[in-house]
């Protein structure tokens, strides 16, 4: 390794101290660790084009982007929420059990945790609020239920690990079932006891007329999961058709089915699209820049002849990928984690003969909890923003939901069959 190869690093900490694209701070480095070298930028522009040509796959984020605005766009969001509402019914805390059902359900159709945050949020903290629960805590568990977005299949954290492993996008998408079904559980698990505790709100009782419009209503929403599933594991179609069937089913059910979203509402769909894929597509770019770099001064190399020299334990170094991508979440994006971090991880799990699948799902859960972490957890933020409640109020009410998360990704960490289970059903 060359002292040349602080620049791209430099560029990477200025970017995120001045607050400017981390993407466009990456590319910066890239070519100015090139010209401090003296050497045409040339092969870098041929790397960055490779691969963004033969990166097939990646056209499902630009795909999964749309289909989450789209049910965040039209009556979708509300649909899925009251659905949740008529099978919780009269308990303590119904509505926030509501919360962590429908964020199950909502996973299934979007795979993003910002799409379920700012969308379906929305509708959850507005309820709350009426039903008078203390809004830091209501924030908190609309942001603790939104990491289970790109855990419950399709997932585009998913998509972007399996181009960088070359696992296969199925089996991880499989492969996260039980894992946020697990989440679900330990969320829930703590929300019964702090329901107790407060005396939260007893939910309405449902009739059994009203679960059957609730559940017919839902239904056209409720079978985006199933047909992505389906045409996934039956070999019918691929992640990445999936993902454009599933975008195209979207729209369709928002346009003929609920008649919810008008010409105005399509065109922000686009735009928000457009500047999502936008700024996940630089990031990419910039650490294609960043791989090349990073290749050639053989950092991977270095990486993995002082971890393997020091860790004989594939247990022992589970704990330190995970403290190590814990770290990372509080302060850095989940797609630079990927894209930068993990190729120099990737050859470690090989060595310790960890299941690429299981260390995905793994890694991927964590990179999810850094988005709940202070200071700059992104849910966070946008939760806050929604309730117009202080964060350091919210952070408080989260941090009992980051532990039982943590329990959560402990026992996935440990017992692979959690992630393994369901993978068998698929070639």
């Amino acid at each position: 390794m060359s002292g040349y190869l602080i620049i791209p690093f430099f560029f990477f900490i200025l970017a995120f101290i001045i607050r400017i694209p981390i993407g466009l701070g990456m590319i910066i480095g890239s070519i100015a660790y090139f010209f401090a070298k003296g050497l045409s930028i040339g092969p870098l522009v041929n790397t960055i084009c490779y691969g963004l040509i033969n990166g097939y796959i990646l056209i499902a984020i630009p795909l999964f982007v749309f289909t989450a605005n789209v049910m965040n766009s039209s009556e979708i969001t509300d649909k899925v929420f009251n659905f949740a509402r008529s099978i919780i019914g009269r308990v303590p805390g119904a509505t926030a059990y509501v919360n962590i059902l429908a964020s199950l359900i909502f996973a299934g159709m979007t795979g993003s945790a910002v799409a379920d945050a700012s969308g379906l949020g929305v509708l959850e903290l507005k309820q709350m609020k009426q039903e008078g629960y203390d809004m830091p805590f209501s924030c908190a568990i609309t942001a603790a239920t939104s990491v289970i977005g790109p855990i419950f299949p399709p997932s585009i954290p998913f998509v972007i690990y399996a181009m960088v492993s070359g696992a296969s996008v199925g089996k991880l998408f499989m492969g996260g079932i039980v894992p946020a079904l697990i989440l679900c559980i330990v969320i829930g698990i703590y929300t019964y006891f702090i329901s107790k505790k407060r005396n939260y709100p007893i939910g309405q009782k449902i009739h059994f007329k009203d679960f059957l419009k609730s559940t017919f209503s839902a239904i056209p929403a409720l079978l985006t999961p199933v047909i992505l599933l389906v045409g996934i594991y039956s070999g019918i179609m691929t992640p990445t058709e999936a993902s454009a069937v599933a975008a195209a089913y979207a729209l369709l059910i928002g346009v003929i089915v609920y008649h919810s979203l008008s010409l105005e509402a399509f065109g922000k769909v686009l735009i928000n699209t457009l500047r999502t894929t936008g700024v996940i597509f630089l990031v990419i770019i910039g650490a294609y820049g960043f791989s090349f770099i990073i290749a050639s001064e053989q950092v991977d190399k270095a990486v993995f002849k002082l971890i393997s020299g020091l860790i004989t334990s594939p247990w022992e170094f589970l704990l330190i990928a995970n403290i190590v991508f814990l770290i990372l979440g509080c302060f850095v994006d989940v797609n630079v984690s990927e894209l930068v971090f993990l190729p120099m991880i990737i050859p470690l799990v090989n060595f310790y003969h960890i299941d690429l699948v299981h260390f995905g799902v793994m890694i991927c859960l964590n990179m999810m909890i850094g988005l709940l972490t202070p200071p700059f957890g992104m849910l966070l933020f946008i939760t806050a923003g929604i309730g117009k409640t202080p964060l350091k109020d919210i952070i408080r009410e989260t941090v009992p939901f980051l532990i039982v998360e943590l329990v959560a990704l402990v026992i996935i960490t440990y017992i692979p069959s959690t992630v393994l289970f369901l993978t068998h059903l698929v070639k």
